[in-house]
């Protein structure tokens, strides 16, 4: 019975030592030589005094590095969280606040912009270093490993909150091994993977990445974030490197499918595509479909609170254009329930409710935030007899005449763009509060357009580069809004607030 991620690692160094791991650009390295590095990262840890389940903060760039710098945090006992090098230093000031990691990895280069608020009590390591000369303690090591059990954090994940400060996902061991025997079993993954890696590191789907790697032996080929802009760049190097699984958030699909990139690029290594995060358009599945007969392409859903997905959906039936994917069914081990305004179970076919989760795939809680946690992972209103979890995770479904789930929109104010969920309640306060940009504003989603539109009141027009200069000091370059509209007064309902499903019709027009 395998307890630590870590222990999954230790069984692919043993076979492939030599095997390629990762593919970053002109560089490779190997399962021997990453396992090298992992285990002087963790010996560092443990010389500074990092105690055991901490947690450490990355601040690196998709990476070889980044990649043995989760292993080494995992080697050492605790746990890692990944943060974004291109989100304002305002905003990892505030994640830094709330969770105190215990010490954060970067590079001299790549620390810069975050060097004057890392507080005194925080260590820095810096990979460029002191850490290259550390020698391996192996005792201290296997000291640390012997005493975690499945249910200590492997990760923490950070997502979008309504406050301003985004809530840390709290992720651990048993629920990581629940996803990937869910894979393994249902995709029949071998040892000859190659993962072509879009996803930003602060990504779940990286470090559903990383785990492929550690259990199956997987290479993870680098897509550098800058290639997002130039997909015909991406489709070369899938290409060379002969990568079979990609596992995307749609954004970067559509935009393959609308310049028709895959007339020129046959991709015929590839077989097996998952995609989540958003809502693929059918029309652009469907080119993908017809262009890559010989490729498996999976719809997954679900929020990072359970553990990367908790739905799938193998397509394996044509679609019409204008019919929305299923979500599917519910993975191994996951039971999904769907509850009405009542609190009462959902299963005619039509019938909408909001989709809770239930299982081992359920994350810990938002870390030092014990209210936000208590308001999503509540009791079982179904159960009565003992205590049971489920996560409440907002989105609306239902079933369809084949029983199959269909997601049919939010009951909140959090969307999906660009592949992050976005609290767009953060968005306005950043812009109202923090910012004092205007007085009174109203963020809203326009799903088709995939924009986040602005609507404020201002005596005089606020121009958009001004607006987009100053949220992008506090607010990553996701969460900008794309359309802003003045008016000299924005729309009310009978209780005097803002009417916000007015706004939400508007941008439907």
């Amino acid at each position: 019975m395998k307890v630590s991620l870590i222990e999954l690692f230790e069984e692919t160094v043993g076979k492939y030592p030599e095997k390629t791991a990762v593919i970053d650009k002109d560089r490779e390295i190997t399962f021997s030589a990453l396992h090298q590095h992992s285990l002087r990262l963790a010996s560092t840890l443990i010389t500074m005094g990092i105690a055991q389940n901490k947690p450490i903060g990355v601040f690196l760039d998709k990476s070889v590095e980044s990649v043995y710098a989760d292993l080494g945090i995992l080697y050492a006992g605790d746990f890692y969280m990944n943060l974004d090098i291109k989100t304002p230093a305002e905003r990892i000031r505030n994640i830094i606040q709330l969770v105190e990691p215990a010490a954060i990895i970067s590079t001299t280069r790549q620390i810069k912009p975050i060097e004057g608020i890392i507080p005194l009590t925080i260590k820095v390591i810096l990979l460029d270093e002191a850490y290259e000369t550390a020698e391996v303690d192996g005792t201290a090591i296997s000291r640390r490993l012997s005493t975690i059990i499945d249910t200590d954090p492997s990760c923490i994940i950070n997502t979008s909150g309504s406050t301003g400060t985004p809530k840390g996902v709290v992720l651990n061991h048993k629920s990581f091994f629940d996803f990937i025997d869910w894979a393994l079993d249902t995709f029949h993954f071998g040892d000859d993977l190659v993962m072509g890696s879009l996803s930003p590191i602060v990504f779940d789907i990286y470090s559903f990445e990383l785990c492929m790697l550690m259990a199956k032996a997987s290479t993870l080929v680098v897509l550098p974030a800058h290639l997002a802009a130039f997909p015909a760049k991406i489709l070369e190097v899938l290409e060379q490197h002969k990568v079979n699984f990609l596992f995307w958030v749609p954004t970067i699909m559509v935009n393959i499918a609308n310049m028709d990139l895959l007339s020129a690029f046959r991709l015929e290594s590839l077989r097996t595509v998952w995609f989540a995060g958003e809502v693929f358009p059918t029309k652009q599945y469907n080119y993908w479909h017809h262009h890559l007969p010989q490729t498996t392409f999976a719809n997954l859903y679900g929020p990072i609170e359970i553990t990367l997905d908790c739905t799938y959906f193998i397509i394996n039936k044509e679609i019409p254009d204008e019919e929305p994917l299923p979500i599917g069914y519910p993975c191994h081990n996951t039971d999904i329930i769907i509850l009405d305004d009542e609190d009462k179970a959902v299963s005619e076919p039509g019938i909408e409710g909001e989709l809770c989760v239930r299982g081992t795939s359920l994350a810990m809680g938002y870390y030092n935030n014990p209210e936000k946690t208590a308001a999503a992972f509540v009791q079982n209103p179904l159960n009565k007899a003992y205590p049971e979890l489920i996560y409440r995770t907002g989105d609306i479904v239902c079933l369809n005449d084949e029983g199959l789930i269909m997601f049919k929109g939010r009951k909140d104010n959090i969307v999906k763009h660009m592949g992050y969920r976005t609290d767009l309640g953060e968005i306005e306060h950043v812009i109202i509060n923090t910012l004092k940009l205007v007085k009174n504003g109203c963020i809203v989603y326009n799903q088709a357009e995939k924009q986040i539109t602005l609507f404020y009141e201002a005596p005089e027009e606020i121009p958009v580069p001004q607006f987009r200069m100053e949220i992008g000091k506090v607010l990553p370059k996701y969460m900008i809004p794309t359309v802003y509209h003045r008016l000299e007064q924005l729309q009310r309902n009978t209780n005097g607030k803002i009417d916000r499903l007015f706004y939400k019709k508007e941008v439907k027009k």
